[in-house]
């Protein structure tokens, strides 16, 4: 596969307003393992090979096990995961799928369990961030560069 075209250097304005939006996300108070699973977990039901195989050498340059990456998708079914970080991936889940899912009550009341509503509006802006750049590198075919 062959990207459809370097968007970056098409329309660097678009490009410098994503910038600005991912600095704000990347400096919220949100635990930057969070950030990461985020990250992974909205890149992973989107389909971005791009943003998957960035976010998964993050996490690990912060300490994250593979064991825990290879089974993000599969979070409901392990205990690996903290009540917190459950809670988040949740909220990652419903408001990346929000035209099926609306995000729940019950997703939102479990995420107020764990963040003020400051942190729930990082986490948002996370979120959306992710699922933007996600849905860019998809569209415009980027794919991650050989190791």
């Amino acid at each position: 596969m062959e990207p459809r075209m370097d968007m970056w250097k098409v329309n660097p304005e678009a490009y410098q307003a994503m910038s600005k939006l991912e600095k704000y996300a990347s400096s919220t108070s949100i635990h930057p393992t969070i950030k990461e699973l985020i990250k992974i977990r909205a890149s992973q039901i989107n389909g971005c090979a791009f943003c998957i195989d960035m976010h998964t050498k993050d996490a690990r340059k912060l300490g994250e096990s593979e064991q825990r990456i290879y089974a993000l998708n599969a979070w409901r079914e392990t205990n690996f995961f903290t009540p917190e970080e459950q809670a988040a991936l949740a909220l990652t889940e419903a408001v990346t799928l929000c035209a099926d899912t609306h995000v729940p009550d019950d997703v939102y009341q479990q995420a107020k369990e764990f963040f003020s509503d400051k942190e729930i509006s990082e986490l948002i802006m996370l979120i959306v961030t992710i699922n933007a750049w996600n849905r860019i590198n998809v569209t415009i075919q980027n794919i991650p560069a050989d190791n």
